[in-house]
């Protein structure tokens, strides 16, 4: 029998749960990168993802999600758009509001950023957690609901809190390394749906093995 591989263009993975969408498709702002099979799962909007859950987002800073990663209803990405100076009497934006205010505009302008925010590959993001400019998480992290990551967040590091702590790793630090050079993710469609059940449920030997046969 001829394995076929999941579609990775299409919008709703389950035709019949509009709750979910790959990311993708969805995505249009040149500001985000998307990986392929990584998903939003909401109740509400799902495919409001880029506005509603990506949020001060200005530019230039990039938000860059790898590939097979899952996010809970209310993920949000804090982008450095949201900054405010700290360095004066007062945090408020006058520029913004426009009349003459609007003139001082080089006071918010160029504020001091963390550069992009990026996400791993396979990274599994719990119910509401909320992300902040410039953080790096790494590949097979998991982030427990309600975090807030303000700090970068290992490979394969479990992560929970506010801020966020790292709780434990899934993997010794060898097995990490075994792990990333491997890197599934990055299997020809084929091979990983030859092998999807070593990818979920099978050893780092087995996936070592899989990894060799190609």
């Amino acid at each position: 029998m001829q394995l076929v591989p999941a579609d990775p263009t299409v919008l709703h993975p389950f035709p019949d749960q509009p709750r979910v969408v790959l990311l993708k498709p969805l995505v249009k702002s040149p500001l985000i990168e998307v990986g392929e099979y990584s998903y939003y799962d909401d109740p509400d909007d799902a495919t409001a993802f880029e506005t509603r859950n990506v949020l001060y987002h200005y530019g230039p800073e990039k938000l860059r999600i790898g590939k097979f990663c899952a996010f809970g209803t209310g993920v949000r990405f804090i982008m450095n758009g949201a900054n405010h100076r700290m360095d004066g009497p007062s945090t408020f934006p006058f520029p913004i509001m426009g009349g003459s205010w609007g003139e001082h505009f080089d006071l918010i302008s160029g504020l001091p950023g963390r550069g992009d925010t990026v996400v791993g590959n396979d990274v599994w993001f719990g119910h509401g957690v909320m992300v902040m400019p410039g953080v790096r998480i790494g590949h097979g992290a998991v982030v427990a609901s309600g975090s807030v990551v303000v700090d970068d967040v290992p490979d394969y590091g479990i992560v929970g809190g506010n801020p966020a702590k790292l709780i434990r790793t899934r993997y010794s630090e060898d097995e990490v390394a075994r792990l990333l050079a491997v890197a599934w993710w990055d299997w020809p469609a084929e091979q990983l749906t030859e092998h999807v059940r070593t990818v979920m449920s099978g050893t780092i030997d087995e996936l070592e093995k899989a990894a060799a046969r190609g």
